[in-house]
């Protein structure tokens, strides 16, 4: 098996990679994650998930036997993409959104190595469902900065835990990294 090399910055990523018994070693990538508009946010996610993936793996040689794992994951609302909120404000205006309704988290996976150009892409989708926050709700917890580096400002294993009411799908996906997904990439690119 190729070392793996996860692509991301990400805490939530590494502790669900570790936790499902796989050896990785961790490079930050080097990419602009802005999302320009107008794009279909499946495609989104996998392409800045397969950027990532190439910007660690033209940091490594062909004889360094590594596969990469980038990944990226948006929320969506009414067909509004919400990345990481950019300010406070930012934060409170999306948990409104999300208030009282379902929304869809999707995580584009990929793996890239430096030794070939194949690669491998794919998105997970899970639905989740929030109950009616009051705005006292929403502002302790953005006080709280716990929303701030996060996919439409929540974290569904931390303290927004209480504000959902219903998940169809992966959890992990909403966590940010769709493990068995995941484990089913890397168990095709050892086999193929």
């Amino acid at each position: 098996m190729k070392r793996l090399v996860l692509a991301s910055g990400s805490p939530r990523r590494r502790e669900v990679l570790r936790n499902a018994g796989f050896a990785f070693e961790v490079v930050s990538p080097e990419v602009n994650e802005t999302y320009p508009g107008g794009e279909d946010p499946a495609a989104l996610t996998e392409r800045l998930a397969l950027e990532k993936a190439e910007s660690v793996a033209r940091r490594f040689r062909p004889q360094d036997d590594v596969v990469v794992l980038g990944a990226d994951t948006v929320v969506v609302a009414d067909r509004t993409i919400l990345g990481k909120p950019g300010s406070v404000e930012e934060a409170r205006q999306m948990l409104e959104k999300l208030s009282g309704r379902g929304h869809q988290v999707i995580t584009g996976v990929a793996l890239a190595a430096p030794d070939t150009p194949r690669r491998a892409v794919g998105h997970e989708v899970t639905q989740v469902y929030f109950r009616s926050l009051t705005p006292a709700e929403i502002a302790a917890y953005v006080a709280s900065g716990e929303p701030l580096d996060k996919a439409g400002a929540y974290a569904v294993q931390g303290q927004a835990a209480r504000f959902v009411t219903r998940v169809e799908g992966c959890y992990f996906n909403v966590v940010g990294l769709p493990v068995a997904l995941v484990d089913r990439l890397l168990r095709e690119w050892e086999t193929g």
